[in-house]
C-alpha cells in the first residue's frame, strides 16, 4: 500500500491479520484490494473505475454488519473530496454517524469545518494543530503523508485559513505525487485568487498548467 494512503485506509482495516496471525477473513483483503485501488483511481480522476471500486469496498464491508466499518469507509470518500476542494455533504457517513465510534464523529466534524474543542484530542495526531487554529504553512509541511496534508489543506480552505502559500504547498504536494483530481482543483483555487487580485499573467500561467494537467495542451 502506498504510505500516502495508508493513513486513511487504516482507519477501515484496523483488525486486519498480519504477521503469525490466521489470514485474514476475504472480505478484510476485498475490502482492502477496492478501496486501494479506489483512492488511486479517485486521485488520478478516473470517476467511473473510483466508484465501481468504492462500492466494491463498501459492500465487502456492509456484509460484516458492522456500522462503524461502513462509516469509516464512507470518511474516507469524504476526505478525499475534502483534499480535491470537492465540498459535499458527507452524506454516506451521517447516515451511520448514530452508530460510528467518538473518532469517527470527530474526524468527521473536522472534514467539516465545525469540529468542537473537546474533539480535537480525538483526531489523528497530525491534524490537531490545525485543529485548534494553527494555520501556517509550516503547520501544514510538517505532516509528513502527502494525502493527511492535502486534507488539512482541504479543512483550512473551507474554513477561510487557507494562505496563498498554503494554495501553493497544496499544489506543489499533489503535482509531486501526479495526482491529477485534486491538483487541478488546486491550480484552479490559485488561478481564482490570482485573477481577483489583479494578478493576470499569473492567473493564465496557471491555468496553462491546468490545461497541460488535463490533457488538453
Amino acid at each position: 500500500m502506498s504510505p500516502s494512503r495508508s493513513c486513511l485506509l487504516a482507519l477501515v482495516l484496523l483488525a486486519a491479520g498480519c504477521g503469525s496471525k490466521p489470514p485474514a477473513p476475504e472480505w478484510q483483503m476485498n475490502a482492502h484490494g477496492s478501496l486501494e485501488r479506489y483512492a488511486s483511481a479517485f486521485l488520478e480522476g478516473r470517476g467511473p473505475a473510483a466508484a465501481a471500486e468504492f462500492a466494491r469496498a463498501r459492500a465487502a464491508l456492509a456484509s460484516t454488519g458492522q456500522a462503524g466499518l461502513v462509516a469509516r469507509a464512507e470518511l474516507t470518500r469524504c476526505a478525499l473530496l475534502v483534499a480535491s476542494l470537492a465540498f459535499e455533504p458527507c452524506a454516506g457517513f451521517e447516515a451511520l454517524r448514530a452508530d460510528a465510534p467518538a473518532a469517527e464523529r470527530a474526524y468527521a466534524d473536522y472534514l467539516g469545518g465545525r469540529i468542537a474543542a473537546e474533539q480535537v484530542p480525538l483526531l489523528p495526531p497530525q491534524h490537531r494543530p490545525l485543529a485548534r487554529g494553527a494555520a501556517d504553512p509550516a503547520a501544514l509541511r510538517g505532516i509528513e503523508d502527502p494525502l493527511a496534508r492535502l486534507v488539512a489543506a482541504g479543512v483550512l480552505f473551507r474554513t477561510g485559513r487557507a494562505s496563498p502559500a498554503v494554495l501553493e504547498l497544496a499544489s506543489d504536494t499533489a503535482s509531486a505525487q501526479g495526482w491529477r483530481r485534486p491538483l487541478l482543483a488546486w491550480l484552479g483555487a490559485r488561478a481564482l485568487r490570482a485573477e481577483q487580485a489583479g494578478a493576470l499573467e499569473e492567473a493564465q500561467q496557471l491555468r496553462r498548467r491546468m490545461a497541460l494537467a488535463a490533457g488538453e495542451r
